[in-house]
């Protein structure tokens, strides 16, 4: 049971958005533009993916569950696939940059002071930008902030996992912002 009193039936970070919609405003305005914005190098996929990796992390239930049928949606891969990531990225099937990047991103979820300039030259050894580099920490240390608000306030999550793969389309075509919380 949530810690305050939250809308009935609207899971993981839903009840507190609806709860306070002038603070959820920013807080989706700031994932559309981190995670969908089409002005970006990464896809969709692989921001998904690094926020998938940092809520697994930090053990947020509903967020990587979200977010992980989100990658897996976008980079047509099932939520077994998801899991090998985040259980071992280094041995995973995806490129080296993004290796490199999920490595800046575990560290910004230690700290930011952990992010150290031979990891941010290793990834640009592997090909990462500037603007990668940039929005993998942003996206990280974002991910920490959703994922304390949910766990924060002890919001429930649906522990079957196929909700959130059947919820992965459907998010996709919506996106972050002007969706109804309710449905």
């Amino acid at each position: 049971m949530a810690y305050i009193e939250l809308p009935e039936g609207l899971p993981g970070i839903r009840g507190p958005m609806a709860y306070s919609p002038a603070t959820a405003k920013p807080l989706n305005a700031l994932a559309e533009i981190l995670l969908r914005d089409d002005n970006n190098t990464l896809s969709r996929g692989e921001r998904e993916l690094i926020g998938t990796y940092v809520s697994s992390l930090n053990d947020c239930f509903f967020c990587q569950n979200v977010h992980g049928a989100l990658a897996g949606h976008y980079l047509a891969c099932d939520i077994p696939a998801i899991d090998a990531i985040k259980s071992d990225y280094k041995s995973a099937p995806i490129s080296d940059k993004l290796k490199s990047l999920l490595a800046i991103a575990a560290s910004v979820q230690r700290s930011g002071k952990h992010v150290t300039k031979g990891r941010i030259d290793f990834a640009r050894t592997k090909g990462a930008t500037d603007k990668e580099i940039h929005d993998t920490v942003l996206i990280a240390a974002a991910f920490c902030m959703y994922n304390r608000y949910v766990d924060g306030l002890a919001t429930w999550a649906p522990e079957d996992r196929q909700f959130y793969v059947n919820r992965a389309p459907r998010r996709a075509a919506e996106g972050y912002v002007d969706f109804d919380l309710y449905k």
